[in-house]
């Protein structure tokens, strides 16, 4: 019996070592795809002039701005642990897409740069929590941080041509819902459920609220 009970916490113990790690493979990983965060620009600032040129800086745009994927990223695994799941990543890429709108239409919206990175820090400490919010709470901070974080991926297209500016909004469109998708899933695998997160992705929680305070405090000093 006493062999049993121990094989029975030695399992327990390895399958948190297992979510622990992935954990960190996570945020590692976040953080190396992440780190060319220059222009936020895949075109380097040029104006896409044809379709694909804006299919690839919509695809590029939201992986090569740390606070953007690190937000993506953050919305998935959040999903998973919420009731209504990825009407989450969905509602914030429907935000998105307005907050272009407004950016195109040459409306302005305050210290955007601010927002976004607290958005990073706001959404990592709610993963971070053993019990969350109201999902519709939630759902309406992502979709606010969503407006946010379009009205930044509209001054890379504003000027376009109808057609590079239609795949623009494609390639974000797709690529947040992809990330946001993986990132569901792989907390599906940690065992994410409506109740209560496990430690990996509680962990992955402060590891996107330390990223948030960094981007954060680069924005307010910078």
């Amino acid at each position: 019996m006493l062999h049993s009970l121990s094989n029975k916490l030695f399992a327990k113990l390895s399958l948190r070592i297992e979510h622990v790690i992935v954990a960190i493979a996570l945020v590692l990983g976040l953080c190396l795809v992440a780190q060319p965060v220059l222009a936020h620009h895949p075109m380097g600032g040029r104006l896409p002039s044809n379709a694909l040129e804006g299919f690839l800086s919509g695809v590029g745009h939201p992986m090569i701005g740390l606070d953007h994927f690190a937000f993506v990223v953050a919305i998935g695994l959040l999903a998973a642990v919420l009731r209504w799941g990825l009407s989450l990543p969905i509602g914030f890429v429907m935000a998105s897409l307005l907050g272009t709108g407004i950016h195109l239409m040459s409306l302005d919206l305050p210290a955007p740069e601010f927002f976004i990175s607290l958005s990073v820090l706001l959404f990592g400490a709610l993963l971070a929590l053993r019990r969350h919010p109201h999902t519709v709470i939630i759902l309406g901070l992502a979709m606010l941080a969503g407006t946010f974080h379009g009205y930044a991926y509209g001054e890379a297209i504003v000027g376009a041509d109808m057609a590079p500016l239609l795949s623009y909004l494609l390639g974000f469109t797709s690529i947040q819902l992809l990330v946001s998708v993986v990132a569901y899933g792989v907390a599906k695998r940690l065992g994410a459920n409506s109740s209560v997160p496990p430690l990996s992705l509680r962990f992955c929680g402060f590891a996107l609220t330390g990223i948030g305070s960094m981007l954060l405090t680069s924005t307010v000093l910078g």
